[in-house]
């Protein structure tokens, strides 16, 4: 059976949705942005196929569009979406084909441009006139709409109903909130996402660094922060410890280890679940553990973790319940501070820790997040010794 290695991993940098640099570049523009990246430093001839995730511009296939657009006319494209997750299924999908021995060479990743988004229009039905009955906009829902899970608030269904069943603080979820920002502006500052990040030019100029990290970030400031549901006794979960709403693309070129090509890292296993909805925020615990059994290792041989926050309460429940050594978690930041570009994070985030192990001399490590119906998924990777 062939390896799936990893020999390309490059993202976008991630703007904030709407008011940021990326406001005006479409889905489309950062694919193939990320996408041409990605083969340009490879051999197109050899290129399979191209899985790019997308949450919210159905209808179409961006990963043919992409395809296309960089030059590799005779590859096709799959349209990939598990809501969260699906930048990191993408990858996962493009190493089963390899280990499969069907590709030898995939480029996968995933793109969210929330700013141009499409929104739908959704017929229910007619009114007593008989003229027809409109949700707009409209949006495809996760799972079916429950009084304990909303279907439309995951401030609700991941955020408050973790932090409940974690026993978390609303002062435990704002200090790892401003731990994220101050570890993504370190990593800003340090330079360490300039191997990772292929600057891109925007109608607003040349877009090269994360702009939705807050140097500002205090405790007293995201403690002034109001709670986003009031009415509900205890609420804890505010714009603060949640993460935004941005745009970004990642992708990586993933082949067989028989092609021959320099190794970025191995992908070791991955496992994705399902958990009832209304611990969504719980099902990276399962994946970890599950992704962990596969790749034959024990967590004490994981260096390094990204588990994505969608809300602080995510990660900070992972650490307790897994017993993690919480400086090995979200090392350069994450969804508080980055940002989550919904179908593109979880690319981002093993790219982020593909060039984070080879910084710091190779070893194991996870990606792991929840996705919106009541999912989760972890990969684990590899990188040999630099």
């Amino acid at each position: 059976m062939p390896e799936a290695v990893i020999v390309s991993a490059l993202r976008a940098p991630i703007g904030t949705a709407r008011k940021g640099t990326l406001r005006d570049t479409t889905a489309f523009d950062l694919a193939h942005h990320v996408v041409s990246a990605v083969v340009g430093e490879i051999d197109a001839s050899r290129v399979d196929d191209v899985i790019i995730a997308e949450g919210r511009y159905g209808g179409g296939v961006i990963a043919r569009h992409a395809a296309l657009t960089s030059g590799l006319t005779n590859v096709p494209g799959l349209a990939l979406n598990r809501h969260c997750a699906a930048g990191m299924s993408a990858v996962q999908t493009a190493a089963a084909g390899i280990r499969a021995g069907m590709q030898d060479l995939v480029i996968a990743g995933g793109v969210n441009s929330e700013s141009t988004s499409p929104r739908s229009r959704y017929r229910v039905g007619k009114n007593e006139a008989g003229e027809d009955e409109w949700i707009d906009p409209w949006v495809s829902p996760s799972h079916p709409e429950r009084a304990d899970a909303p279907t439309m608030d995951m401030s609700i269904t991941v955020g408050w109903n973790t932090a409940v069943r974690a026993g978390l603080s609303r002062e435990d979820m704002d200090a790892w909130a401003l731990r994220s920002h101050r570890n993504a502006i370190a990593a800003i500052d340090e330079g360490r996402f300039k191997e990772e990040i292929v600057p891109i030019e925007t109608p607003h100029g040349l877009f090269a660094v994360d702009e939705h990290p807050r140097r500002d970030t205090s405790m007293e400031r995201l403690g002034g922060l109001k709670v986003l549901h009031p009415e509900i006794e205890g609420f804890s979960i505010t714009a603060g410890n949640a993460s935004g709403s941005n745009d970004g693309a990642a992708a990586l070129a993933v082949a067989s280890d028989q092609l021959g090509l320099p190794v970025l890292g191995y992908i070791r296993s991955w496992a994705s679940v399902g958990v009832d909805p209304a611990v969504t925020g719980l099902a990276p615990i399962e994946a970890i553990t599950k992704a962990v059994a596969k790749a034959g290792i024990s967590l004490s041989d994981v260096r390094l973790l990204e588990i994505n926050e969608a809300f602080a309460a995510v990660p900070v429940a992972s650490i307790r319940a897994l017993d993690l050594d919480p400086d090995s978690v979200n090392f350069s930041g994450s969804g508080c501070s980055l940002g989550h570009p919904v179908a593109a994070t979880g690319a981002r985030m093993i790219v982020t820790l593909v060039h984070e192990l080879r910084r710091r001399g190779g070893g194991f490590g996870i990606a792991a997040m929840c996705a919106g119906g009541g999912m989760g998924s972890a990969t684990v990777i590899e990188v040999p010794a630099v």
